[in-house]
Protein backbone atom coordinates (compact mmCIF):
# COMPACT_ATOMS: atom_id res chain seq x y z
CA UNK A 1 0.00 0.00 0.00
CA UNK A 2 1.11 3.31 -1.04
CA UNK A 3 1.75 6.15 1.52
CA UNK A 4 1.87 9.87 0.65
CA UNK A 5 4.07 10.85 3.68
CA UNK A 6 5.76 14.46 4.29
CA UNK A 7 7.94 14.79 1.90
CA UNK A 8 10.22 12.78 4.03
CA UNK A 9 11.02 10.29 0.99
CA UNK A 10 9.94 6.54 1.34
CA UNK A 11 10.07 4.88 4.64
CA UNK A 12 13.23 2.61 5.23
CA UNK A 13 12.60 1.70 9.20
CA UNK A 14 10.58 -1.65 7.76
CA UNK A 15 10.99 -3.71 5.02
CA UNK A 16 7.76 -3.54 2.98
CA UNK A 17 6.83 -7.29 3.70
CA UNK A 18 6.88 -6.43 7.27
CA UNK A 19 4.56 -3.50 7.25
CA UNK A 20 1.18 -3.92 8.78
CA UNK A 21 -1.52 -6.72 6.93
CA UNK A 22 -3.34 -4.81 4.02
CA UNK A 23 -7.10 -5.47 3.18
CA UNK A 24 -7.23 -7.24 6.57
CA UNK A 25 -11.50 -5.81 7.45
CA UNK A 26 -13.67 -4.49 5.13
CA UNK A 27 -15.67 -1.14 5.47
CA UNK A 28 -18.36 -3.21 7.84
CA UNK A 29 -15.87 -4.36 9.88
CA UNK A 30 -14.11 -0.50 10.28
CA UNK A 31 -17.37 0.85 11.20
CA UNK A 32 -18.34 -2.13 13.64
CA UNK A 33 -14.82 -1.40 15.51
CA UNK A 34 -15.69 2.77 15.15
CA UNK A 35 -19.16 1.97 17.18
CA UNK A 36 -17.61 -0.07 19.70
CA UNK A 37 -15.11 1.77 20.33
CA UNK A 38 -17.05 4.36 21.99
CA UNK A 39 -19.15 1.75 23.86
CA UNK A 40 -22.57 3.09 23.80
CA UNK A 41 -24.08 1.56 25.99
CA UNK A 42 -21.69 1.90 28.72
CA UNK A 43 -21.11 5.51 27.61
CA UNK A 44 -25.45 6.18 28.12
CA UNK A 45 -25.15 4.54 31.83
CA UNK A 46 -21.87 7.05 32.65
CA UNK A 47 -23.76 10.41 31.45
CA UNK A 48 -26.88 10.08 30.52
CA UNK A 49 -27.77 10.42 34.58
CA UNK A 50 -25.60 13.57 34.74
CA UNK A 51 -27.06 15.51 31.30
CA UNK A 52 -30.39 14.60 32.85
CA UNK A 53 -29.45 16.50 35.88
CA UNK A 54 -28.54 19.57 34.10
CA UNK A 55 -31.26 19.64 31.55
CA UNK A 56 -34.15 18.09 32.55
CA UNK A 57 -36.08 16.63 29.58
CA UNK A 58 -33.83 18.31 27.14
CA UNK A 59 -31.00 15.57 27.54
CA UNK A 60 -31.99 14.04 24.04
CA UNK A 61 -31.41 17.55 22.74
CA UNK A 62 -28.09 17.78 24.06
CA UNK A 63 -27.32 14.60 22.95
CA UNK A 64 -28.34 15.71 19.33
CA UNK A 65 -26.03 19.01 19.57
CA UNK A 66 -22.99 17.52 21.11
CA UNK A 67 -23.11 15.06 17.60
CA UNK A 68 -22.73 18.30 15.58
CA UNK A 69 -18.60 19.39 16.64
CA UNK A 70 -18.17 15.23 16.44
CA UNK A 71 -19.75 15.05 12.51
CA UNK A 72 -17.96 18.20 11.62
CA UNK A 73 -14.48 16.56 12.90
CA UNK A 74 -15.40 13.27 11.69
CA UNK A 75 -15.45 15.13 7.92
CA UNK A 76 -12.13 16.47 8.84
CA UNK A 77 -10.67 12.71 9.23
CA UNK A 78 -12.37 11.44 5.59
CA UNK A 79 -10.65 14.63 3.85
CA UNK A 80 -7.60 13.81 5.68
CA UNK A 81 -7.28 10.27 5.21
CA UNK A 82 -7.79 10.86 1.31
CA UNK A 83 -4.62 11.92 1.23
CA UNK A 84 -2.34 10.40 3.60
CA UNK A 85 -3.41 6.90 4.63
CA UNK A 86 -1.62 6.47 7.95
CA UNK A 87 -2.12 4.55 10.64
CA UNK A 88 -1.12 7.75 12.89
CA UNK A 89 -4.01 9.67 11.97
CA UNK A 90 -4.08 12.91 13.82
CA UNK A 91 -0.13 12.61 14.35
CA UNK A 92 0.54 12.04 10.70
CA UNK A 93 -2.12 14.81 9.17
CA UNK A 94 -1.11 17.58 11.84
CA UNK A 95 2.59 17.04 11.26
CA UNK A 96 2.46 17.55 7.01
CA UNK A 97 0.04 20.50 8.21
CA UNK A 98 1.36 22.42 11.21
CA UNK A 99 4.75 20.87 11.75
CA UNK A 100 6.29 18.32 14.07
CA UNK A 101 5.94 19.81 17.57
CA UNK A 102 1.65 20.12 17.53
CA UNK A 103 1.91 16.93 15.56
CA UNK A 104 3.73 15.12 18.32
CA UNK A 105 1.68 16.95 20.94
CA UNK A 106 -1.41 15.31 18.83
CA UNK A 107 -0.17 11.95 18.79
CA UNK A 108 0.60 12.38 22.36
CA UNK A 109 -2.50 13.31 23.42
CA UNK A 110 -3.94 10.25 21.23
CA UNK A 111 -2.03 7.52 23.09
CA UNK A 112 -2.71 8.98 26.56
CA UNK A 113 -6.58 8.88 25.73
CA UNK A 114 -6.28 4.80 25.52
CA UNK A 115 -4.09 4.68 29.04
CA UNK A 116 -6.10 6.57 30.81
CA UNK A 117 -9.64 4.91 29.79
CA UNK A 118 -8.40 1.29 29.27
CA UNK A 119 -8.56 0.15 33.15
CA UNK A 120 -11.66 2.03 33.62
CA UNK A 121 -13.52 0.37 30.08
CA UNK A 122 -12.84 -3.39 31.56
CA UNK A 123 -13.20 -2.79 34.50
CA UNK A 124 -16.72 -1.57 34.21
CA UNK A 125 -16.91 -4.93 31.93
CA UNK A 126 -16.17 -7.22 34.68
CA UNK A 127 -18.67 -5.73 37.36
CA UNK A 128 -21.46 -5.47 35.33
CA UNK A 129 -20.46 -8.89 33.92
CA UNK A 130 -20.82 -10.31 37.12
CA UNK A 131 -23.59 -8.63 38.38
CA UNK A 132 -25.55 -10.18 34.92
CA UNK A 133 -24.50 -12.80 36.02
CA UNK A 134 -25.51 -12.92 39.55
CA UNK A 135 -22.62 -12.59 41.43
CA UNK A 136 -22.65 -9.45 43.30
CA UNK A 137 -20.61 -10.27 45.80
CA UNK A 138 -17.76 -10.49 43.96
CA UNK A 139 -18.72 -7.63 42.11
CA UNK A 140 -18.30 -5.74 45.17
CA UNK A 141 -14.97 -7.23 46.26
CA UNK A 142 -12.01 -5.13 44.89
CA UNK A 143 -9.78 -8.02 45.02
CA UNK A 144 -11.60 -9.77 42.41
CA UNK A 145 -12.72 -7.00 40.52
CA UNK A 146 -8.98 -5.65 40.16
CA UNK A 147 -7.73 -9.10 39.55
CA UNK A 148 -10.08 -10.10 36.61
CA UNK A 149 -10.04 -6.30 35.15
CA UNK A 150 -6.21 -6.80 34.22
CA UNK A 151 -7.06 -10.57 33.27
CA UNK A 152 -9.42 -8.96 30.51
CA UNK A 153 -6.80 -6.21 29.35
CA UNK A 154 -4.03 -8.88 28.71
CA UNK A 155 -6.77 -10.82 27.05
CA UNK A 156 -7.81 -7.89 24.48
CA UNK A 157 -4.57 -7.23 24.00
CA UNK A 158 -3.82 -10.54 22.87
CA UNK A 159 -6.39 -10.77 20.33
CA UNK A 160 -5.78 -6.77 19.22
CA UNK A 161 -1.78 -8.84 18.48
CA UNK A 162 -2.97 -12.25 17.01
CA UNK A 163 -4.76 -10.29 14.30
CA UNK A 164 -6.82 -7.72 12.87
CA UNK A 165 -9.36 -9.58 11.63
CA UNK A 166 -9.51 -11.64 14.53
CA UNK A 167 -10.58 -9.01 16.36
CA UNK A 168 -13.30 -7.48 13.70
CA UNK A 169 -15.35 -10.88 14.15
CA UNK A 170 -15.25 -10.74 17.76
CA UNK A 171 -16.51 -6.80 17.58
CA UNK A 172 -18.81 -7.87 15.05
CA UNK A 173 -20.36 -10.28 17.66
CA UNK A 174 -20.37 -7.83 20.66
CA UNK A 175 -21.70 -5.24 18.96
CA UNK A 176 -24.87 -7.33 17.74
CA UNK A 177 -25.29 -8.52 21.28
CA UNK A 178 -25.10 -4.85 22.64
CA UNK A 179 -27.47 -2.80 19.85
CA UNK A 180 -29.71 -6.04 20.48
CA UNK A 181 -30.16 -5.72 24.31
CA UNK A 182 -30.30 -2.00 23.95
CA UNK A 183 -32.90 -2.19 21.39
CA UNK A 184 -35.10 -4.69 23.77
CA UNK A 185 -34.35 -2.33 26.81
CA UNK A 186 -35.78 0.81 24.64
CA UNK A 187 -38.89 -0.58 23.00
CA UNK A 188 -39.92 -2.33 27.06
CA UNK A 189 -39.15 0.82 28.18
CA UNK A 190 -41.22 3.01 25.56
CA UNK A 191 -44.35 0.50 25.68
CA UNK A 192 -44.26 0.47 29.18
CA UNK A 193 -44.59 4.01 29.34
CA UNK A 194 -47.71 3.88 26.75
CA UNK A 195 -49.44 1.41 28.49
CA UNK A 196 -49.60 3.25 31.75
CA UNK A 197 -47.51 0.43 34.00
CA UNK A 198 -44.13 2.29 34.84
CA UNK A 199 -42.51 1.55 38.18
CA UNK A 200 -41.19 5.69 38.17
CA UNK A 201 -42.68 9.01 37.49
CA UNK A 202 -43.08 8.43 33.62
CA UNK A 203 -43.18 11.49 31.11
CA UNK A 204 -44.60 10.86 27.74
CA UNK A 205 -42.23 12.13 25.16
CA UNK A 206 -42.32 14.94 22.81
CA UNK A 207 -40.37 16.21 19.62
CA UNK A 208 -39.67 19.13 22.04
CA UNK A 209 -37.13 17.44 24.05
CA UNK A 210 -35.24 17.81 21.09
CA UNK A 211 -34.80 21.55 21.48
CA UNK A 212 -30.76 21.70 23.04
CA UNK A 213 -31.57 25.34 24.55
CA UNK A 214 -34.59 24.38 26.37
CA UNK A 215 -32.57 24.20 29.27
CA UNK A 216 -30.93 27.76 28.84
CA UNK A 217 -27.30 28.65 28.04
CA UNK A 218 -25.18 27.73 30.95
CA UNK A 219 -26.83 23.72 30.88
CA UNK A 220 -26.35 23.49 27.43
CA UNK A 221 -22.54 24.19 27.94
CA UNK A 222 -21.83 21.66 30.42
CA UNK A 223 -24.31 19.17 28.91
CA UNK A 224 -21.95 19.51 25.36
CA UNK A 225 -19.07 18.72 27.77
CA UNK A 226 -20.48 15.23 28.44
CA UNK A 227 -21.71 14.97 24.88
CA UNK A 228 -17.92 14.50 24.13
CA UNK A 229 -17.61 11.50 26.08
CA UNK A 230 -20.10 9.57 24.51
CA UNK A 231 -19.30 9.98 20.87
CA UNK A 232 -15.31 9.69 21.26
CA UNK A 233 -13.83 6.94 19.93
CA UNK A 234 -15.44 6.46 16.34
CA UNK A 235 -11.88 7.84 14.89
CA UNK A 236 -10.78 3.72 15.58
CA UNK A 237 -12.09 2.97 12.04
CA UNK A 238 -9.98 5.55 10.53
CA UNK A 239 -6.50 4.24 12.72
CA UNK A 240 -6.88 1.48 11.08
CA UNK A 241 -6.84 2.81 7.94
CA UNK A 242 -3.49 0.78 6.39
CA UNK A 243 -5.24 -2.89 7.42
CA UNK A 244 -8.92 -1.88 5.52
CA UNK A 245 -9.91 -2.54 1.54
CA UNK A 246 -10.27 0.55 -0.24
CA UNK A 247 -8.11 2.63 2.74
CA UNK A 248 -8.23 5.93 1.13
CA UNK A 249 -12.15 6.57 1.12
CA UNK A 250 -13.42 3.13 3.46
CA UNK A 251 -12.35 4.13 6.85
CA UNK A 252 -12.94 7.88 6.68
CA UNK A 253 -16.86 7.04 5.44
CA UNK A 254 -16.80 4.68 8.28
CA UNK A 255 -15.86 7.24 11.41
CA UNK A 256 -18.67 9.24 9.78
CA UNK A 257 -21.54 6.61 9.37
CA UNK A 258 -20.43 5.31 12.83
CA UNK A 259 -21.32 8.89 14.71
CA UNK A 260 -24.57 8.71 12.80
CA UNK A 261 -25.51 5.67 13.98
CA UNK A 262 -24.34 6.52 17.30
CA UNK A 263 -26.73 9.37 17.10
CA UNK A 264 -29.70 7.10 16.10
CA UNK A 265 -29.06 4.89 19.35
CA UNK A 266 -28.32 7.75 21.54
CA UNK A 267 -31.73 9.08 20.94
CA UNK A 268 -33.97 5.92 21.24
CA UNK A 269 -31.90 4.98 24.44
CA UNK A 270 -31.93 8.47 25.47
CA UNK A 271 -35.88 9.16 25.19
CA UNK A 272 -36.88 5.39 26.48
CA UNK A 273 -34.65 6.21 29.19
CA UNK A 274 -36.04 9.68 30.09
CA UNK A 275 -40.06 8.55 29.20
CA UNK A 276 -39.74 5.65 31.43
CA UNK A 277 -37.84 6.73 34.74
CA UNK A 278 -38.66 10.82 34.87
CA UNK A 279 -36.05 13.52 35.64
CA UNK A 280 -36.02 13.17 38.72
CA UNK A 281 -34.61 9.16 39.13
CA UNK A 282 -31.93 9.79 37.01
CA UNK A 283 -30.98 13.58 38.38
CA UNK A 284 -30.53 11.87 41.76
CA UNK A 285 -28.81 8.83 41.03
CA UNK A 286 -26.38 11.07 38.16
CA UNK A 287 -23.29 10.22 40.12
CA UNK A 288 -23.86 6.49 39.98
CA UNK A 289 -23.70 5.14 36.41
CA UNK A 290 -25.02 1.57 38.41
CA UNK A 291 -28.10 2.95 38.77
CA UNK A 292 -29.08 3.92 35.47
CA UNK A 293 -28.84 0.75 33.50
CA UNK A 294 -28.65 -1.95 36.56
CA UNK A 295 -31.75 -0.31 38.79
CA UNK A 296 -33.22 0.57 36.06
CA UNK A 297 -32.87 -2.43 34.21
CA UNK A 298 -34.54 -4.13 36.87
CA UNK A 299 -37.25 -1.64 37.35
CA UNK A 300 -37.74 -2.02 33.18
CA UNK A 301 -37.03 -5.54 32.20
CA UNK A 302 -38.47 -7.44 35.64
CA UNK A 303 -36.37 -10.85 35.52
CA UNK A 304 -34.89 -10.03 32.40
CA UNK A 305 -32.51 -7.37 33.65
CA UNK A 306 -29.47 -9.32 32.87
CA UNK A 307 -30.19 -8.80 28.86
CA UNK A 308 -29.62 -4.61 29.85
CA UNK A 309 -26.30 -5.28 32.27
CA UNK A 310 -24.82 -7.85 29.73
CA UNK A 311 -24.98 -4.90 27.37
CA UNK A 312 -23.12 -2.87 29.34
CA UNK A 313 -20.51 -5.32 29.94
CA UNK A 314 -20.34 -6.13 26.48
CA UNK A 315 -19.77 -2.35 25.61
CA UNK A 316 -17.55 -1.81 27.95
CA UNK A 317 -15.19 -5.27 26.75
CA UNK A 318 -15.88 -4.44 23.31
CA UNK A 319 -14.47 -1.00 24.03
CA UNK A 320 -11.52 -2.25 26.02
CA UNK A 321 -10.23 -3.79 22.51
CA UNK A 322 -10.78 -0.91 20.22
CA UNK A 323 -9.11 1.77 22.19
CA UNK A 324 -5.87 0.05 22.36
CA UNK A 325 -5.72 -0.33 18.56
CA UNK A 326 -5.59 4.06 18.22
CA UNK A 327 -2.65 3.83 20.57
CA UNK A 328 -0.63 1.40 19.90
CA UNK A 329 -1.28 2.35 15.80
CA UNK A 330 -0.20 6.04 16.87
CA UNK A 331 2.85 5.03 18.88
CA UNK A 332 3.49 2.64 15.46
CA UNK A 333 3.69 5.37 13.55
CA UNK A 334 5.46 8.07 15.71
CA UNK A 335 8.40 5.26 15.78
CA UNK A 336 8.57 4.49 12.17
CA UNK A 337 8.83 8.71 11.35
CA UNK A 338 11.50 8.60 14.28
CA UNK A 339 9.51 10.66 17.12
CA UNK A 340 9.63 7.69 19.65
CA UNK A 341 11.82 4.32 20.20
CA UNK A 342 12.27 2.28 17.05
CA UNK A 343 11.20 -0.58 18.74
CA UNK A 344 7.86 0.50 19.21
CA UNK A 345 7.76 -0.20 15.33
CA UNK A 346 8.17 -3.40 15.26
CA UNK A 347 5.61 -5.90 13.61
CA UNK A 348 5.07 -9.18 14.62
CA UNK A 349 6.20 -11.12 11.38
CA UNK A 350 2.81 -13.91 11.47
CA UNK A 351 0.53 -11.56 12.96
CA UNK A 352 1.37 -8.34 10.78
CA UNK A 353 0.31 -6.01 13.51
CA UNK A 354 2.32 -3.51 15.79
CA UNK A 355 2.87 -6.19 18.93
CA UNK A 356 5.70 -4.26 20.57
CA UNK A 357 3.23 -1.00 20.85
CA UNK A 358 0.28 -2.94 21.63
CA UNK A 359 2.07 -4.60 24.92
CA UNK A 360 3.28 -1.44 26.00
CA UNK A 361 -0.39 0.23 26.01
CA UNK A 362 -1.52 -2.53 27.93
CA UNK A 363 1.21 -2.10 30.42
CA UNK A 364 0.98 1.15 31.11
CA UNK A 365 -2.72 1.20 31.41
CA UNK A 366 -2.94 -1.23 33.75
CA UNK A 367 0.19 0.33 36.06
CA UNK A 368 -1.94 3.50 35.82
CA UNK A 369 -5.37 1.69 36.69
CA UNK A 370 -4.01 -0.07 39.54
CA UNK A 371 -1.61 2.74 41.13
CA UNK A 372 -4.97 5.13 40.17
CA UNK A 373 -7.05 2.89 42.16
CA UNK A 374 -5.22 2.74 45.28
CA UNK A 375 -5.77 6.33 46.08
CA UNK A 376 -9.14 6.10 45.51
CA UNK A 377 -12.11 5.28 43.56
CA UNK A 378 -12.73 9.09 43.11
CA UNK A 379 -9.34 9.24 41.85
CA UNK A 380 -10.21 7.06 38.69
CA UNK A 381 -13.62 8.90 38.00
CA UNK A 382 -10.96 11.79 37.74
CA UNK A 383 -8.54 10.48 35.41
CA UNK A 384 -12.29 9.99 33.09
CA UNK A 385 -13.18 13.42 33.15
CA UNK A 386 -9.61 14.43 32.31
CA UNK A 387 -10.22 12.49 29.09
CA UNK A 388 -12.27 15.93 27.85
CA UNK A 389 -9.56 17.67 27.61
CA UNK A 390 -7.39 15.20 25.75
CA UNK A 391 -10.47 14.34 23.43
CA UNK A 392 -11.32 17.80 22.58
CA UNK A 393 -7.36 19.20 22.04
CA UNK A 394 -6.55 16.38 20.04
CA UNK A 395 -10.25 16.37 17.37
CA UNK A 396 -9.94 20.54 17.68
CA UNK A 397 -6.29 20.21 15.99
CA UNK A 398 -7.42 17.74 13.42
CA UNK A 399 -10.11 20.07 12.16
CA UNK A 400 -7.91 22.89 12.44
CA UNK A 401 -4.83 20.54 10.54
CA UNK A 402 -7.55 19.90 7.09
CA UNK A 403 -8.35 23.78 7.04
CA UNK A 404 -4.74 24.61 7.04
CA UNK A 405 -3.60 21.80 4.70
CA UNK A 406 -6.64 22.32 1.90
CA UNK A 407 -6.05 26.07 2.29
CA UNK A 408 -5.02 26.65 -0.51
CA UNK A 409 -8.18 24.79 -2.64
CA UNK A 410 -10.73 25.99 -0.14
CA UNK A 411 -12.34 28.66 -2.78
CA UNK A 412 -12.06 26.64 -5.76
CA UNK A 413 -16.07 24.88 -5.40
CA UNK A 414 -18.70 25.27 -2.59
CA UNK A 415 -18.32 21.54 -1.97
CA UNK A 416 -14.24 22.14 -0.48
CA UNK A 417 -15.26 25.30 0.85
CA UNK A 418 -18.32 24.04 2.93
CA UNK A 419 -16.93 20.44 3.71
CA UNK A 420 -13.23 20.88 4.11
CA UNK A 421 -12.89 24.17 4.77
CA UNK A 422 -15.68 25.64 6.95
CA UNK A 423 -17.35 22.59 8.51
CA UNK A 424 -13.58 21.31 10.18
CA UNK A 425 -13.10 24.62 10.93
CA UNK A 426 -16.37 25.43 13.12
CA UNK A 427 -15.89 22.10 14.28
CA UNK A 428 -12.48 22.76 16.16
CA UNK A 429 -14.12 25.85 17.44
CA UNK A 430 -16.67 24.33 18.98
CA UNK A 431 -14.25 21.70 20.47
CA UNK A 432 -11.39 24.21 21.40
CA UNK A 433 -13.94 26.73 23.23
CA UNK A 434 -15.46 23.48 25.13
CA UNK A 435 -11.68 22.97 25.86
CA UNK A 436 -11.54 26.06 27.62
CA UNK A 437 -14.66 25.76 29.39
CA UNK A 438 -13.76 22.29 30.68
CA UNK A 439 -10.09 23.92 32.24
CA UNK A 440 -12.70 26.52 33.79
CA UNK A 441 -14.90 24.38 35.13
CA UNK A 442 -12.13 21.81 36.63
CA UNK A 443 -10.08 24.27 38.03
CA UNK A 444 -12.70 24.37 40.89
CA UNK A 445 -12.30 21.62 43.11
CA UNK A 446 -15.90 21.33 44.07
CA UNK A 447 -17.02 19.86 40.54
CA UNK A 448 -14.18 16.93 41.06
CA UNK A 449 -15.86 13.73 42.08
CA UNK A 450 -15.62 13.46 46.40
CA UNK A 451 -15.31 17.46 46.08
CA UNK A 452 -11.56 16.89 47.09
CA UNK A 453 -8.54 19.45 45.82
CA UNK A 454 -5.33 18.57 44.61
CA UNK A 455 -2.88 21.67 44.46
CA UNK A 456 -5.90 23.75 44.79
CA UNK A 457 -7.18 22.41 41.69
CA UNK A 458 -9.33 20.09 40.95
CA UNK A 459 -7.81 16.57 40.07
CA UNK A 460 -9.00 16.14 36.67
CA UNK A 461 -7.28 19.14 35.90
CA UNK A 462 -4.26 17.90 37.61
CA UNK A 463 -4.07 14.88 35.87
CA UNK A 464 -4.53 16.48 32.69
CA UNK A 465 -1.53 19.19 33.22
CA UNK A 466 0.69 16.11 34.35
CA UNK A 467 -0.27 14.79 31.28
CA UNK A 468 0.88 17.34 29.05
CA UNK A 469 4.01 18.34 31.03
CA UNK A 470 4.94 14.53 30.89
CA UNK A 471 4.21 14.89 26.87
CA UNK A 472 6.51 17.84 26.54
CA UNK A 473 9.21 16.77 28.56
CA UNK A 474 9.64 13.50 26.85
CA UNK A 475 9.16 15.29 23.31
CA UNK A 476 12.05 17.71 24.37
CA UNK A 477 14.20 14.39 25.21
CA UNK A 478 13.44 12.92 22.00
CA UNK A 479 14.40 15.96 20.41
CA UNK A 480 17.59 16.01 21.53
CA UNK A 481 18.45 12.30 21.31
CA UNK A 482 17.18 11.59 17.85
CA UNK A 483 16.30 15.00 15.61
CA UNK A 484 15.51 13.28 12.26
CA UNK A 485 11.19 13.36 12.53
CA UNK A 486 11.62 17.30 13.24
CA UNK A 487 13.82 17.47 10.10
CA UNK A 488 10.80 16.37 7.74
CA UNK A 489 9.09 18.75 5.64
CA UNK A 490 5.76 19.64 5.20
CA UNK A 491 3.66 18.56 2.00
CA UNK A 492 0.77 20.78 0.25
CA UNK A 493 -2.48 19.41 -1.18
CA UNK A 494 -2.83 17.56 -3.65
CA UNK A 495 -5.37 18.95 -6.01
CA UNK A 496 -6.42 15.66 -7.63
CA UNK A 497 -6.78 14.49 -3.87
CA UNK A 498 -9.02 17.15 -3.29
CA UNK A 499 -11.72 16.59 -6.19
CA UNK A 500 -11.31 12.92 -5.64
CA UNK A 501 -9.44 12.06 -9.07
CA UNK A 502 -6.76 9.51 -7.65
Amino acid sequence: MAHDRAGDGPDTTLPAEAGLKADAIGFLDALVIGLNSTSPAYSLAAVLGPIVALVGIYAPGVMLASFVPMLLIAAAFYYLNKVDQDCGTTFSWVTRAMGPWAGWLGGWAIAMTGVLVIGSLADVAVHFGLLAFGLDGLANNQVVRQTLTVVVILAMTAICVIGTELSAHLQDILILAQVFFLLAFAVVAIYRVYAGTSTLDSIEPSLSWLNPFGAGGSALTAGLLLGVFIYWGWESAVNLTEEVENSATAPGKAGIWSTVVLLVTYLAVGYAVVAYAGTRFLADNAGEEEAIFAVLAHEVMGGWDWMVLLAVSTSALASTQTTIIPASRTALSMARRHALPPHLAHIHPRFRTPDVSTWWVAGIAIAWYLVVNQISENALLDSLTALSLLIAFYYALTGLACVIYYRRHLFESPHNFLLIGLGPLVGAGLLAWLLVESVGDMANPENSAGGTSWLGLGPPLVIGIGVAVVGVLIMCFWRVRDGRFWQERRSVADPDLVHGKK
